[in-house]
């Protein structure tokens, strides 16, 4: 409400020193002072807050963040400093550079039987971790789910990331993206990938919808748009956030072509041509009378795969073979031998790459 306003509370011995610490400092405007003849309560107010300095005050002087654009232009470059009331305050960036961990490559195999337990999450939806390690953080994998389907307690927001992917595998589900348009409809093989920064907001799902989400890095801030009202009037397609460009691509209709392991063909998403080449998504399968390739190895930073449907085997040099089905994810460290064979006709692989180009070499 308009007439609310909330206080941060501080205490202080000598209100007198505060003032010009808290205003020329810290840039804060004194609203308020009283009693005139001995004052013992101030009321600052910028950036953002209202803060309360009381002599009387039975509390802990606290610790206030002020984030801003150019910390050094702010309090004379100090990073650090302690109010005379005993108050610290640290200053640090607002928008600080998404910081892209390096990759800790390893072999791992996530199987659904194995009943990794699924975690609530944002806006009630439940997660399922395809990756435990993360690889280092350099990338988070989730099986998501929403039970019940009906509209999705969601708001405008966005995702500080370097890639993030949203593939459909059940159910359906409705998202409203900047300049997009209205809402889209992601079905059963379909999928967005989310540039950074896109404000966007889950509409409604059907009962049981599940996708796969990929982001990298592992830990990144969702922050909420407040101010952003979806659909925008504009409609921007082409529009670039960091040099990628919104896709919603829909399994219907789409092409098939050889894929890089012979006995498997695939439907290239056009992901890696729309983030130039940051990521790449393909849907793989068997060519009929295949379903078995030869060794192979890869060169690309993160290779993650997860088994849609049907089911194969998984061999990797020196490494026990491993029979995966339907809710199965696996990822490759770059440069170990794998392949797969005696593929299920009616196999389905996501197959997610960083970076979206790169080489394989066949036994």
């Amino acid at each position: 409400m308009a007439d609310t306003v909330a206080e941060i509370l501080l205490p202080t011995s000598e209100l007198r020193d505060d003032i010009p610490f808290f205003t020329k400092v810290l840039g804060l405007k004194l609203d308020m002072i009283y009693p005139a003849d001995d004052p013992r309560v101030g009321v600052f107010s910028g950036h953002g807050i209202r803060v309360r300095i009381d002599r009387d005050a039975e509390t802990a002087p606290g610790l206030i963040r002020i984030l801003t654009e150019d910390p050094e232009a702010f309090a004379n470059g100090a990073r650090t400093l302690t109010a005379p009331n005993g108050t610290r305050i640290l200053i640090e960036p607002r928008n600080p550079p998404l910081e892209m961990p390096p990759t800790v490559h390893s072999f791992v195999v996530r199987r659904l039987k194995d009943q990794a337990p699924w975690i609530i999450g944002r806006a009630g939806m439940q997660y399922r971790d395809l990756v435990p390690d993360r690889l280092g953080g350099s990338i988070i994998a989730s099986h998501i789910r929403i039970p019940d389907g009906g509209p999705v307690p969601d708001m405008v927001h966005f995702h500080k990331v370097g890639f993030q992917l949203i593939f459909c595998i059940h159910g359906w589900v409705d998202v409203v993206y900047e300049d997009q348009g209205d809402k889209m409809r992601l079905t059963p093989g379909d999928c967005f990938i989310q540039p950074p920064e896109i404000r966007h907001r889950v509409l409604e799902a059907s009962d049981n919808v599940q996708v796969i989400e990929i982001g990298v890095p592992a830990e990144h801030v969702t922050e909420i748009d407040h101010e952003m009202t979806l659909p925008t009037p504009h409609l921007r397609p082409d529009r670039e956030w960091d040099g990628q460009r919104f896709v919603f691509n829909q399994a219907a209709g789409a092409d098939w072509q050889a894929f890089r392991l012979p006995g498997f063909e695939c439907r290239d998403t056009t992901i890696a041509e729309n983030t130039g080449g940051v990521a790449g998504v393909q849907v793989v399968r068997p060519v009929p009378g295949g379903g078995s390739s030869p060794w192979a190895a890869h060169d690309t930073d993160i290779h993650f795969t997860f088994v849609m449907a049907g089911t194969v085997t998984l061999e990797g040099e020196g490494r026990t073979p491993y029979d995966l089905e339907q809710g199965d994810a696996f990822v490759i460290p770059p440069h170990m031998r794998t392949r797969l064979c005696g593929a299920s006709e009616d196999l389905e692989l996501l197959e997610v790459t960083l970076p979206g180009r790169f080489h394989t070499d066949l036994a």
